[in-house]
Formats: C-alpha cells, structure tokens, sequence
C-alpha cells in the first residue's frame, strides 16, 4: 500500500475507533484502535515500515509539547523534588530491577537489551493518571506527583533505552561516559528548549508588532515549534530533543505571553488545532501497534525456543513486576510525606496510582526503534520478543484498567487515555486548587449550565406570535447544549435519571399524539389511509422508545431515520411548487402533524398536574425541553404555509444577540457575587465569543 493510501486508511480506521467507542463505553478508544490495526493487518495485510528518526519527529515531539503545554506549571515546581525524583530515579529502578527480571526470564536476550526494555516500559500515559482524579480520591500530593511524573519520565525512559540498545550494539557499556552524557543531553535539552521557546516567543511578539497579527499565521507557528525544536536540539546539538519539547511546552503558554493576550482568538483556535492533532497522531500510534503485532506474533510462534504460551507468561510477569515495583515506591514516598503531615499512607491509593500507570505511544515508539541488526551485521538479539513483551504490556495495562479501576473505585466511568479526551487546561487546574475550600465556587459546568437558563429565559421572553419559530429553534439549541452537560455530570448509572424521565414522559406525550390521532380520524377529520399511516408511525415511535430504554438510552437507527425524513418533507414542501403545496394528501399530513403535537403536549400537561406525577419530581428542565419541542413542531408546520424566510433569519438573527447578550450578563453576574473566579469568568467569556464567532461566519456564508 502506498504512503498516501496508508495515512488516508489510517486517518478514517482513527474515526471509526472513535465513533464505536460511544458505544462501546466501556472499553477505551486506544484498546479499540489496536483491535482495528490488529484486524488491517490480518485483512487488508496492511503493513508499516517505520523509521525511528522521522516517527520520534512526527509523533512524539507534538505529542509531549502538547502534554508539557497543559500540565500545571505551579504544581510542577512544588513537587520538583519528588517529581525529578520519581521521573529519573523510579525509571532507573525499574530499568535496574525489570531488567534483571526479563533477563532471568529470558537468557538468551542480553542483560543491556533487557535493561533497554525494562526502561522503555517505564513510561505511563499523563491522560490516563488525570482520568484517575474524576473517579477517586487521590490525595493532591501524590497526584500531582504522578501526573508530573507521567510527564517528564517520557524523557528519562528515552534516554535509559537508547543506552541500552547503545550497548548492546556495541558490547561495551562505559558507566561514567553514560552518566557524564545523560547530564549533558538532559541539562544541554532542557536549557536549549527554554532558550528556544524564548526567542520563539520574542519572535512572535515582534511579528505583531510589525502588525502581523494573522490567527492562522500564529496558529501554524505554534503547531511547527515542537518540530523546529526537536530538529536543532536532536540532530544539530546531539542533545535530548524529547526534553526540550517539554521544557518548551510548559513555558509556551505563560500569562506573560503577550501575543495571547493580544490575540484573544489564537487561544480558541490554537487549542482546537491541537485537539485535533493529538487525537489523530495518538489514534495512529495504537493502530500501528495493531499493525506490529501479527509481526511479532508470527516471529515468536515460528521460534521454538520460546512458545507463544512461554511469551504470554513473560508478558504477565514482567507487568507485574512493574506494577508491584510501581505500587511500593508509591506507598514509601506516601510513608515519607503522607505520615509527617499526621495522615496514614493507603496502600489503596499507592495501588490505583500503581494501575493507573497504563503504558502508551512512548512505550510504542521506543520498541519500533530496536535496529533489527547489530553492528556486525547479526540479526538483533530477541527483537521480535522485546516487541512482543512491549506490546503485550501495553495492552495488559489497559486491560488491568479496564477491569480493576472499576472495582477499586468503584465506579463505572470509562478510562480514558491520550487522544481519547481534552485535557483539562492548567487555567482549570490552579481554580481549582486556589478555591477548594470556596463553598460559593461552582464548577465549570455548573456554571455553563446557568449561562445556558439565563439566555433561554431572555430569548422565552422575546417570544412573540411573529417569531415562534425562530425563538423556539434557538431555545432548542440551547436546550441541547443543556442536556448535553447534564449527561456529562451524570455517569454513575446505566441510565441517568434525566434520560429515564425523559423517556418516561415521551412516552407519555406520544400517548397523547395517538389519542388525539384516534379523535381526528372518529370525527372523520382525516382520511383513513393517512390514519393508519400516521397510526403505524406513532406505534413504531412507542416501540423505540422501549429500545432505548433497554439500550442505556441511544436511539435507534429507525428514530434517526424517521427525524430525517421528518426534515426532508419539510424541505420538500418549502420548495415545491404550489401545485403540489395543494395536493390534499400532502396538507392532510402536516394537519395531522399539527394536531398530534397539540394533543401530545395537552396530554402531557394534564399528566404533570396529576398529584400523583408531581410527587416524582420529574426533572424540569426534561418537562422543559419536551414543551419547547412540542411548540416547535406546531410553529414549523404553520411556518411552512407563509413565505417569511427573510423575516426569519433576521428574527434568529436578532434573538441570538440578545441570547449572548444574556449569556455574558450572566457570567458577570456570577464572578460578581464570588460563584465563578475571574479566570473562569475568561473561559465563559471565550466560549461566547467562539460561539458568536462561529454564527456571524454562518450567517455570512448564508448571504
């Protein structure tokens, strides 16, 4: 396959992991991805020839600036200690003691390449320690210390395997040469990345002030600086390239920068241009795992020496020597620190920050660069076997949490690793520290919620018999945007309380919409082959709603299917010419659509004013939105008998000002009265700006 065919292959099999990750939730998208490369590679016989040089260029510099980018740069220096600690010594340990461990596991494979192993499994995954934080309760010190160690021990994990394979090319190992050039790549790779980012950043301030002030411009500069850094750092100063991105990553987006500041929109837009790199770089990265493994499945199969059973087992319990070694250093920096401030360690929590320690794209990348031969030519001692362990742990750490994470926490939220979500900005870390004793402080969402209420109330009353339509179709949008982070508060049951009681009181409206079906066609209203039609479809309606009950609350594919056509003979009609408009079968329709919709929400407030019903408390914004929908639909059906298109887009037009209006108007009025901070005041702010942004370019493209 060819280079543009494979990237393009790889790019939509990055989409499809994602799209069946929402709805295979509990499984984690990087796991799926493997899946996916896995069955390429035995399908399509989809193969990859990497080059260690050009993938350390194009995946990893980008990744770990991304990830130096968002950690919190003032938790950082507090732990600098601990972190520097466990980022260098703990990775050494385990290179030490996994060393030793795969080579009394596995003679054959000489002790340097075995320490080379042992150090590139050292590495864990930043995203997957910050997923652990939304599901226990870690104490802050030792997460901050694990997260900070997830970060920078990319760097020494690196730097341990490539001395490792070093000697095992050669046959000769200098100790005190190896120390005296670990010093120089690291402290030579740290300064050149603060040097760097330095002049980067000058360089931009002075493009703006020549009054280059173009987003996309600044934008692709930010994209490139990883790449730029790594380059000169790498190749031209033989030092580590991999800590000089992320030393430039966590001085890139100081408050000092000026061209932030400056351009209030490169922040939206940069972010989002990360967002999507990551999640395409990272999605490969596990593909290619996928891809790699039938390789080394197939080597270690034909080898008689080791069974594939044998290797299984070297995989087991080399993880688990990882782990236990993992879970102890933990639990003594707990006995160190945790105990002198009067509290008791937890060998609970040393024991999910030991499993939280799920490997990743270092560990990946580290094992694709083993040479296949050594310098005389021979072939790489037990290559295929390092890549089979590597792989073969990778994958058992996601499995381990997949499965123990759950039970320990309890908690059923899924694991997330990199690429899989947006990491959480340091901005949002720091409020959250500064302010944990605040009982006035809300949360982010919590407070996007109210945002929300306060422009749906503004715009319900703006609500006149001239704009039904478009105040109703505004008020929906929000409403979805309501729902939206409402189910995202809510992951504790198979089906939130708000989604059963939405499809309760569906129910209960589409109850309505067949009584009302039933007195049109006994009054002799409507024809009897529209009666059964529409009949026919309300029944069908009622049986999905069933579905989604027993499906944790997805639609199904008939309910998007028939919404879809619900829009089609809507546009049908607005375009048709008015012979058809008159055609009596076709009017009967939107009669009957009209009627229904009165007759549902009629049924579903006399339901609501039964004392029995208002006992439940059926959640109101729920009541709310179903309402509004109702409406909705009797205004579209009376909208599409007059020609007021223009008079439409003005009055949505007109109403989603007054909504943004509204929208800041209230996000001033929480910091006001000290629920938000200022900086998430900011962050408020720039959502309502991006959104307004996003409308004006829409309105204009419709001009």
């Amino acid at each position: 396959m060819h280079l543009v065919e494979a990237v393009l292959f790889l790019m939509a099999l990055v989409i499809v992991s994602n799209v069946l990750s929402h709805y295979i939730v509990a499984v984690p998208v990087s796991l799926i991805q493997v899946a996916l490369g896995l069955g390429a590679a035995l399908f399509f016989h989809l193969t990859i020839n990497l080059a260690t040089d050009w993938f350390m260029l194009l995946f990893i510099a980008p990744l770990l600036y991304y990830d130096g980018r968002h950690f919190p740069r003032r938790e950082l220096w507090e732990l600098r200690g601990p972190i520097i600690g466990n980022a260098i010594f703990l990775v050494f340990a385990t290179m030490l003691v996994g060393g030793y461990l795969i080579h009394f596991l596995i003679p054959p494979l000489p002790l340097p390449a075995s320490f080379a192993l042992a150090a590139i499994l050292s590495p864990t995954d930043p995203i997957a320690v910050q997923s652990l934080a939304k599901r226990t309760h870690l104490p802050s010190g030792v997460l901050h210390l694990v997260s900070g160690e997830s970060l920078i021990n990319d760097a020494s994990g690196l730097i341990g395997f490539k001395y490792g394979i070093a000697a095992t090319l050669t046959g000769t190992f200098a100790f005190g040469h190896a120390v005296q050039d670990f010093f120089y790549v690291a402290l030579v790779g740290a300064m050149a990345g603060l040097v760097l980012i330095g002049i980067i950043n000058l360089s931009r301030n002075w493009l703006l002030q020549q009054g280059i002030n173009d987003v996309i411009l600044h934008t692709i500069l930010q994209v490139l600086t990883p790449f730029f850094i790594y380059l000169i750092v790498d190749e031209f100063m033989h030092a580590s390239g991999v800590i000089a991105v992320v030393v430039a990553g966590l001085l890139s987006n100081t408050q000092h920068n000026r061209y932030v500041a400056a351009l209030p929109e490169l922040r939206i837009v940069s972010e989002r241009t990360w967002d999507l790199i990551v999640y395409t770089l990272n999605g490969i990265i596990f593909l290619i795992l996928g891809i790699e493994l039938p390789v080394a499945m197939r080597d270690t199969i034909a080898d008689h020496e080791v069974s594939t059973l044998q290797a299984l087992g070297f995989v087991v319990l080399v993880y688990l020597g990882i782990l236990i070694l993992r879970t102890l250093w933990i639990y003594g920096y707990m006995l160190l620190t945790v105990r002198s401030k009067g509290n008791q360690p937890s060998w609970r929590a040393a024991l999910l920050s030991g499993i939280s320690g799920v490997r990743g794209a270092i560990t990946l990348v580290g094992v694709f660069a083993v040479p296949a031969a050594l310098a005389n030519g021979d072939p790489f001692p037990e290559r295929s076997l390092m890549l089979f362990i590597a792989a073969g742990v990778v994958v058992l750490s996601l499995i381990v949490a997949i499965i123990a994470l759950p039970i320990v926490t309890r908690s059923v939220a899924p694991l997330q690793t990199r690429g899989s979500t947006i990491a959480a900005t340091d901005d949002e870390t720091e409020v959250d520290e500064d302010h944990a004793n605040d009982v006035r402080i809300i949360s982010m969402s919590q407070a996007q919620m109210f945002v929300y209420q306060m422009a749906v109330r503004r715009v319900e009353s703006e609500r006149r018999e001239n704009n039904q339509k478009a105040a109703l179709d505004l008020i929906a949008e929000y409403q979805n945007l309501i729902r939206r982070l409402e189910l995202a508060e809510d992951t504790g049951a198979a089906i939130p309380p708000l989604v059963q009681d939405e499809l309760d009181l569906r129910k209960v409206g589409v109850q309505g919409e067949l009584y009302a079906l039933d007195d049109l066609w006994r009054e002799n209203k409507i024809m009897s082959k529209s009666y059964a039609k529409a009949r026919k479809r309300l029944k069908h309606r009622m049986d999905d709603l069933d579905s989604m009950a027993k499906r944790s609350g997805r639609p199904t594919l008939r309910m998007l299917f028939d919404r879809s056509a619900l829009r089609l003979s809507h546009f049908w009609y607005t375009v048709a010419s008015e012979q058809n408009r008159s055609h009596r079968f076709f009017n009967e329709k939107l009669f009957i659509e009209k009627e229904t919709a009165k007759g549902g929400l009629k049924y579903l407030s006399k339901f609501l004013r039964q004392k029995e019903n208002k006992a439940h408390h059926y959640n109101r914004q729920v009541i709310y939105s179903l309402i509004v929908q109702y409406r909705n639909r009797i205004a579209s059906v009376k909208a599409l008998n007059t020609h007021k298109s223009t008079q439409y887009e003005h009055e949505l037009s007109r109403l989603r000002a007054i909504a943004f209006a509204a929208e800041r108007t209230a996000i001033h009025d929480l910091m006001e009265k000290g629920y938000i901070t200022m900086t998430m005041a900011q962050r408020l702010n720039q959502n309502v700006n991006f959104t307004e942004n996003a409308a004006t370019l829409t309105s204009l493209e419709e001009v």
